[in-house]
């Protein structure tokens, strides 16, 4: 296979990858939990991972402008990823595939998902220090269990 083959191999197994994350994300989110809990202080309709830990009002208080900042952060990253996934289509899709240009995108697409952890892993040991330390086992067993494809939360 040619360098400029190999090439559009990796940048679609790229973007297959962002879409499946992207997915597995938006599913993750959607999803309601089994066991009912209160709903979350910043969109009632939706649920997230903490709210099955049994917080106090003074922690609810805590976690509300947190994952408030959170989500927007993420929603800002989100959505200069949906721009370049929009982008790297376009560049696909030309009649003369310019490497150079597809490569430099795939930096800045890699360098938004390294984004993306950062603030994922920040929200979580923000979020750690909250909890007291029976929360921070129930916390960390469910996201085990959701990381592992267990029950959806």
């Amino acid at each position: 296979m040619n360098k400029k083959g190999l090439m559009v191999v990796l940048v679609l197994s790229l973007a297959i990858n962002a879409s499946i994350l992207g997915t597995m994300g938006y599913e993750y989110y959607q999803k309601k939990p089994l066991a009912q809990s209160a709903p979350c202080p910043i969109s009632p309709a939706h649920q997230h991972l903490y709210q099955d830990l049994g917080l106090s009002v003074i922690q609810l208080a805590q976690m509300e402008p947190i994952a408030r900042e959170f989500h927007g952060r993420i929603a800002d990253l989100g959505a200069a990823m949906k721009g370049k996934n929009s982008r790297l289509v376009e560049l696909l899709g030309q009649k003369n595939v310019d490497p150079g240009q597809v490569e430099e995108l795939r930096k800045e697409m890699a360098g938004i998902q390294d984004g993306i952890q950062k603030e994922v892993i920040a929200h979580i040991l923000e979020t750690k220090k909250i909890l007291d330390s029976k929360q921070q086992e129930r916390f960390f067993a469910l996201m085990r269990q959701s990381m592992a494809g267990g029950n959806q939360l």
